[in-house]
Order: structure tokens, then sequence, then C-alpha cells
């Protein structure tokens, strides 16, 4: 994701589905299609309030985390 610094600003901002993450209750995949068939995912973690970025990557598949926020 190196050079699209915009598009995972937008992820975050504008998701089009919000996933908890299964393996950690901290963590929130934020998810926004690029085009048919793939998504942007943002991993973020939250603990104690503060939240920061983990990773960013595309994906042809949305995680089976408990669904949070759908568009």
């Amino acid at each position: 994701m190196i050079g699209r610094d915009e598009d995972v600003v937008d992820v975050l901002q504008f998701p089009d589905e919000v996933r908890r993450s299964r393996k950690d209750i901290n963590v929130f995949l934020f998810y926004r299609l690029e085009r048919p068939g793939r998504w942007i995912c943002v991993a973020a973690k939250r603990p104690n309030g503060q939240g920061f970025l983990l990773t960013a990557y595309p994906t042809d598949s949305i995680k089976q985390g408990e669904l949070i926020w759908m568009k």
C-alpha cells in the first residue's frame, strides 16, 4: 500500500463495512470496496480508547469477524 495513504484515510473515514477481529477484540477491520471482488482492508487497534493503525492491504475476501457496522 506504498503511496496509497489517501486510500487508507478514505477507508477509515468512509468504510463500507467494519468488523471486529476474531483473534483480538481490540482490533477493528475497516473494509472499502476498491473494485468488484477487491477490497482494501485497514486494521486498527484501539486499546484504552487510543487507536493506531496496524496494517493495510488489498484483499479479495472479507474476514468472518463480528460485524460492527455496514454501510
